[in-house]
């Protein structure tokens, strides 16, 4: 029988990216706001990742960290407790794809520099800002060495309900900076997969191995954070079931999934925001159950070592 693994993955986004996915005026944040996730999320995970027994993997900022000495000590901590910590690209432009070859690989190196400087590892895994590929991007996570891509997110009621936000952001005159990805995501692999390199949404033999976010057989409903901790238990624990006959789980999060309003994030994105206006100590309660869940029925590994084993077998 084949070993069942699962990874469990956070997005260490902060503040200021909200800002721009909803169409707000970064000026909306102070220092403090900007660096909750490094101050308040990051410890909180830490904690609920010991807690259980589980490693994790941090999918890191470039340009976050480097604009924060406290960021950077934070993710030395984390990688030097066994935390993986990945790359999320430099800037998190959403329009990463949209640039030019030459300006997307300078954007992965710059990354791999700063966090490289924090950690003492080079990040070995990627995930693309708002999940999205194409060849020039897959291209560039191939020349820079990684092991292992952690970006397609094949979920139809994510991408409808992404493309509505959007659309209603424009008519109010607040348009997102957040980008739309091709509807060929749609139709991408559900387990990992060896990418075709001029089309990376399809099966092929590029050389990064893809480790897409876990989302169910048939509708694709989308098991990450964001769903996981304001949907109904029960409406979580079928669609974890459903997931069941998998042999790779992987659980993505972001940083905001342990953070309310009563951390001091301004009212204006909390109510753009929805999930925030959960309290803290009831998402973690409801993560330490989904931890629990996968700890009980999976082998939890960081997406390196996911990585790793799996490229022998795909």
């Amino acid at each position: 029988m084949a070993r069942r693994l699962a990874s469990i993955s956070v997005d260490l986004d902060s503040l200021p990216h909200y800002c721009r996915i909803h169409g707000l005026p970064e000026s909306l944040l102070d220092a403090r706001a900007r660096g909750l996730v490094y101050t308040k999320a990051v410890p909180r995970l830490r904690e609920l990742l010991e807690s259980v027994g589980v490693p994790g993997t941090f999918f890191a900022i470039g340009e976050d960290v480097e604009a924060d000495t406290g960021a950077a000590a934070a993710l030395r901590s984390a990688h030097e407790a066994g935390v993986e910590v990945a790359s999320h690209s430099f800037s998190h432009d959403y329009a990463l794809t949209r640039r030019a070859p030459e300006s997307i690989r300078e954007d992965l190196r710059r990354a791999d520099e700063v966090l490289e400087a924090a950690t003492g590892a080079r990040p070995v895994g990627f995930r693309a800002p708002g999940y999205t590929l194409n060849a020039a991007l897959y291209a560039a996570t191939v020349e820079r060495g990684y092991r292992y891509g952690s970006s397609a997110f094949p979920a139809a009621p994510y991408y409808t309900a992404k493309a509505a936000v959007m659309g209603a952001l424009a008519l109010l005159g607040r348009p997102s900076r957040a980008v739309l990805d091709s509807p060929r995501v749609l139709l991408a692999p559900r387990t990992p997969y060896r990418p075709d390199p001029t089309q990376p949404y399809s099966r092929g033999s590029g050389a990064v191995l893809e480790l897409p976010m876990a989302v169910t057989p048939g509708v694709r409903f989308p098991f990450i954070g964001t769903f996981a901790i304001t949907l109904p238990l029960p409406a979580i624990r079928a669609a974890y079931r459903a997931l069941g006959g998998d042999t790779f789980f992987n659980f993505e999060l972001h940083a905001v999934d342990v953070l309310d309003a009563e951390d001091g994030i301004p009212p204006e994105l909390v109510r753009q925001q929805r999930d925030l206006r959960v309290p803290a100590r009831h998402k973690l309660k409801r993560l330490k159950t989904l931890f629990d869940w996968l700890k009980s029925d999976y082998d939890v590994v960081t997406l390196r070592d996911a990585a790793a084993h799996l490229s022998t077998t795909v």
